[in-house]
């Protein structure tokens, strides 16, 4: 079993640039005398469901394609109640994930790290009954990963993203939320909010926190408030990217669980997908729970 390797990809992923180095990524996985059984997707939701019910067949799952198909092969593996180690190669828009792991950018050399690699005990995070591997976050521009279209996410990459969002800034929506965490108490009115165990977010480093680990059990936690006009605004997207805190406009800690709760129904998203609609969200760290292949 220890020799037996599950491939899961996402042909469509990024450029689809896997279709043109596919037969080197099996020749690599070959030559480590792994027997392979190779699954492409086809829809949303195959990757978590091959790797749930198949899991325990195989000494090492590895797959291919964006952070939403590393979430459901991560998914599939805690629901399937098994622990195999998991290999990624990424292959998607901007690969916050992958980044953060230092994983090769170039798909062959990622599948040699996979195959001569050691395993990273990572943190996961469990959102209620969901999973999520490096971000739960809602708000402004959290919609924009799973609602802008394949063809603009592989032609712009991450700025899709930001050209996305820049078209709805002059309809901010808000959400007045309770946040409870190590026995303190947070009500105010945000624009967004994210809850990360990532060095970037959007193709951006660092602006999650400094000193960001993946194995402490703690995830880095930004909720922004309403700003009054543009000026604040700005300010605060300026704050965002530096990673300059300003009390004034944003709360920034660091935690293992966290609970948020509104009135309303509140959007959200896990890794760049629909993580749908909740008013009451009860997040935790599981330290250490999963083992991704790294260098």
């Amino acid at each position: 079993m220890d020799k037996r390797l599950l491939f899961v990809y996402n042909p469509r992923a990024g450029k689809a640039q896997i279709r043109t180095k596919l037969a080197d990524i099996l020749d690599v996985f070959a030559a480590g005398e792994y027997e392979i059984t190779i699954f492409p997707t086809r829809k949303h939701g195959d990757a978590e469901q091959i790797v749930e019910q198949r899991a325990g067949e195989y000494g090492l799952v590895v797959c291919s394609g964006g952070d939403g198909t590393l979430d459901e092969v991560v998914t599939g593996m805690m629901r399937s109640g098994y622990r195999v180690p998991i290999g990624y190669i990424p292959a998607g828009s901007t690969n916050d994930f992958g980044g953060s792991l230092s994983l090769p950018k170039k798909m062959v050399r990622a599948a040699e790290v996979i195959v001569g690699g050691r395993d990273f005990a990572c943190d996961v995070g469990s959102f209620n009954k969901d999973v999520f591997v490096y971000i739960a976050a809602f708000g402004l521009f959290t919609d924009v990963s799973y609602e802008t279209r394949q063809d603009v996410k592989n032609v712009l990459g991450h700025m899709a993203y930001i050209l996305e969002g820049v078209n709805r800034l002059s309809a901010i929506k808000s959400y007045y939320m309770r946040a409870a965490y190590d026995g303190r108490v947070i009500e105010d009115d945000f624009i967004f909010g994210m809850i990360t165990n990532s060095v970037s977010v959007g193709g951006f480093k660092n602006i999650t926190g400094k000193n960001v680990k993946l194995d402490d059990g703690l995830f880095e936690v930004t909720l922004i408030k309403r700003p009054k006009n543009p000026v604040e605004l700005s300010s605060i997207m300026v704050s965002l990217l530096n990673r300059n805190i300003d009390s004034s406009y944003m709360y920034c800690f660091r935690t293992a669980e966290l609970t948020l709760e509104s009135q309303n129904p509140v959007p959200w998203t896990l890794d760049g997908e629909n993580g749908g609609t909740h008013t009451k969200v009860e997040i935790r760290n599981i330290c250490k729970r999963i083992d991704i292949r790294v260098k």
